[in-house]
């Protein structure tokens, strides 16, 4: 998942013009050719490393993909409907992000904007349901905080699709529609990667292999 922030940062980089997060889309970084863009918002667009964002665009929508499949039998989840929504929601965004990258704003847009549609829709409604659907064990700040996040998001989304930016400028505002999705899922990430690899389950009575988190 870091791989995202890290590729994002060497496209942006290798702009000649400087490319900002207020005024330039993120899908910005994946056009394929250098050309004045006058919608939503008139930018010059040209990112010598739009094939390398591409790349990073799908294989965060795989991981996405996979890391909602994998966590179905864990338990950070309740068993009850809200995961089993909030994951195909969260598997959408996935394949949103997929689409984003197979599919330039600048080559083939009607698919982009589908693509676009799916993270800020879907997967920002994902998060919503993510937060009610998280297990009783996971700490209620950090339950509700997962919604207050998709709240934000969804706002969000409504205003940049409305064009009031509220001075974070277009880019700006569309970060704010994406980010807490991108931050969620990279903190949930690390905490499987950083908890301890002999802690059990409490289920599972203490014995050998039971293991839980969020394998993506």
């Amino acid at each position: 998942m870091a791989q995202f922030f890290v590729i994002h940062w060497i496209a942006e980089s290798a702009w000649a013009r400087p490319y900002s997060w207020a005024r330039n889309n993120i899908s910005d970084l994946g056009n394929a050719h250098c050309a004045l863009q006058p919608d939503p918002e008139p930018r010059y667009i040209c990112s010598p490393e739009h094939g390398l964002m591409n790349v990073s665009f799908v294989v965060l929508g795989v991981l996405i993909v996979v890391g909602a499949a994998l966590t179905g039998g864990g338990v950070l989840w309740r068993s009850r409907r809200a995961p089993a929504v909030a994951r195909l929601l969260l598997a959408g965004a996935g394949v949103g992000f997929g689409l984003v990258g197979l599919a330039p704003a600048d080559v083939h847009e009607n698919q982009h904007v589908l693509g676009a549609f799916f993270i800020m829709a879907a997967g920002n409604i994902g998060l919503v349901v993510a937060g009610f659907g998280l297990a009783e064990h996971v700490p209620p700040p950090v339950r509700w905080g997962t919604c207050l996040l998709g709240v934000t998001a969804i706002t969000a989304f409504g205003l940049f699709l409305s064009h009031h930016y509220l001075g974070l400028g277009m880019g700006g505002m569309e970060r704010l529609a994406i980010l807490p999705l991108l931050i969620w899922t990279l903190a949930v990430g690390v905490h499987a990667l950083v908890r301890p690899a002999g802690r059990k389950s409490a289920a599972g009575g203490g014995r050998p292999g039971l293991r839980s988190g969020l394998l993506m």
